[in-house]
């Protein structure tokens, strides 16, 4: 027959609240209407950064001319770089472009999971595929330095068929992951600072679309190692 002790202690056990109780069927990190940040700093990081890097990434463009690239700045210099990225810059654009708002938001997904182990184990499992795709791009450079895409090199090895293949998986590739930065993106302005999303998804593309006309792929490739500057 249990005694007092017992039965109080079991009375204590089935009233224990669990963790995190209080956020149970909440859709957000934050109470609903109600914002961290007021909208102002939404307005500052969504159009004043934009234009901030893209006057950097500009003037960097600009000085490279002047002091450095000679001569009339072709097509074929806008969309390749002149050929001239090394292996570092192309590190660090990978490492850029992979810190995107899925990763950053799944990463924080799993910590509110899991703990500190959980953005951990996420990044360490999405390393294996992204520093194979390094090493593939490098050598690409070294076995095709002429070629403009990868579909261009898979026309070349496996034809036509295999080319639209790939053509069509890179062009859905191209629309998901741009889809999923701008929403990704205007949802956590939104978030933090109650801006419409809409509008900064429609804002945020163009500090991106002004250094990108200016410079082209090389300028492209210098925001992204200021982003990995920032980054580390």
């Amino acid at each position: 027959m249990a005694d007092i002790t017992d039965i109080i202690n079991l009375d204590d056990r089935n009233n224990v609240i669990p963790p995190f109780a209080q956020f149970i069927g909440q859709e957000s990190y934050f109470p609903p209407g109600e914002a961290p940040l007021p909208t102002w700093v939404g307005w500052v990081v969504v159009v004043g950064f934009g234009l901030l890097f893209s006057a950097i990434t500009t003037c960097i463009v600009l000085v490279n001319r002047h002091f450095g690239q000679k001569g009339e700045i072709t097509s074929e210099h806008f969309n390749t770089a002149g050929r001239m990225i090394k292996t570092g810059l192309t590190a660090s654009v990978i490492i850029s472009q992979w810190t995107w708002a899925a990763t950053l938001l799944q990463s924080s997904n799993v910590a509110w999971q899991y703990g500190v182990s959980g953005p951990f184990w996420y990044a360490s499992g999405a390393t294996i595929q992204v520093l194979l795709f390094g090493v593939i791009a490098i050598n690409l450079k070294k076995v095709a330095p002429s070629a403009h895409t990868f579909a261009e090199i898979v026309n070349v090895r496996w034809g036509k068929t295999a080319h639209l293949t790939f053509l069509f998986f890179g062009f859905c590739a191209n629309v998901i992951v741009t889809s999923m930065l701008l929403l990704g993106g205007a949802a956590t302005v939104q978030a933090l600072t109650g801006m419409d999303y809409r509008l900064a998804a429609f804002l945020i593309p163009w500090g991106v679309i002004l250094y990108t006309a200016s410079g082209g792929l090389q300028a492209t490739f210098l925001a992204s190692y200021i982003h990995t500057v920032i980054f580390l």
